[in-house]
């Protein structure tokens, strides 16, 4: 956990005047309680209404809120933009999830900011995604996150059917199509599959990271060799 994650969660758990021991926390954010005092320290000198002593816990006063998020005007087009981009051309769960995301931010953002991310005038127009496309691209996604292995029903460029069996590993987007990067079982080798030209697709087994047959692997190949892929 990033420390301005912990930090944040250390707020959450004090909210509402309760008294909750260093030795909770830590039990709770899984660091050590020198690691919470650290911080409870930390926090008290940045204003955080804190009281309370090592040894006998600590609590917040109440009605105590976090600040309203402050972004630049950078940052706000790079997410703005970035959502919008999701949301055009990313999977069904992926557009739901960046739309919830600009929602959520618009709602903590001050008035000024707020403003500033109605303005942005960056706008993702480029091939219709179709429905399959989209349910794909998140099967597809979540299959990487699992690390479960995919049989993919594959048709080359001329149209031509092949069945391969692959370690999903991540997506990459070109600006016009998507395609899953993996390991292929068949060529024992690093290949890159599009998903628009992928007709039937089934989960299987989990599999392990292997020296060889990983992401960062690949990445290692790709400055010797361009990418392969299965047109």
């Amino acid at each position: 956990m990033r420390r301005a994650d912990r930090l944040f969660q250390i707020v959450q758990y004090l909210r509402g005047g309760r008294l909750v021991t260093a030795q909770t926390l830590s039990e709770r954010l899984e660091v050590s309680t020198r690691t919470i005092y650290r911080d409870i320290a930390d926090l008290q000198s940045t204003g955080v209404p804190i009281d309370g002593e090592a040894g006998f816990g600590y609590v917040m006063e109440e009605g105590y809120d976090l600040p309203p998020l402050m972004f630049t005007r950078d940052e706000i087009v790079a997410l703005v933009a970035g959502a919008r981009l999701i949301r055009a051309f990313g999977g069904a769960d992926m557009a739901r999830a960046a739309e919830e995301a600009l929602v959520k931010i618009n709602a903590v953002l001050p008035d000024a900011e707020r403003a500033k991310a109605a303005g942005v005038q960056i706008h993702a127009i480029g091939p219709r995604m179709t429905d399959a496309i989209r349910a794909r691209i998140d099967r597809v996604e979540a299959a990487v996150d699992a690390s479960v292995r995919l049989a993919l029903e594959y048709s080359d460029q001329h149209g031509r059917p092949t069945t391969r069996g692959i370690r999903p590993l991540g997506l990459w987007f070109w600006g016009s199509v998507w395609t899953v990067v993996g390991w292929c079982e068949l060529r024992d080798d690093f290949r890159m599959f599009r998903i628009d030209r992928i007709n039937g697709m089934s989960e299987g087994d989990r599999f392990r990271p292997e020296r060889g047959k990983r992401l960062t692997d690949f990445y290692r190949l790709m400055e010797d060799r361009p990418p392969h892929k299965e047109n």
